[in-house]
């Protein structure tokens, strides 16, 4: 958790103009990575761990280019 206060911190310092972008986008990579991690790199899995639709976990992996093959055993 101070992990992400600490991020937060640095956004205010550094994101003038677009800290809500940058909080938000960061706090949902840090979310989707941790239940690709759970799921093993099963993206349905996943998507029904964070509550939402399959495409739109697609959609949210694909815009925040998170590697999705490191995840899968």
């Amino acid at each position: 958790m101070n992990s992400i206060i600490s991020q937060i911190e640095e956004t205010f310092a550094t994101q003038t103009g677009r800290i809500y972008r940058a909080v938000i986008d960061r706090t949902e990579l840090l979310l989707i990575e941790k239940a690709l991690e759970r799921a093993h790199g099963n993206q349905l899995i996943a998507a029904k761990l964070l509550g939402l639709n399959r495409n739109t976990l697609r959609s949210k992996i694909k815009k925040l280019h998170i590697e999705t093959q490191r995840f899968k055993t």
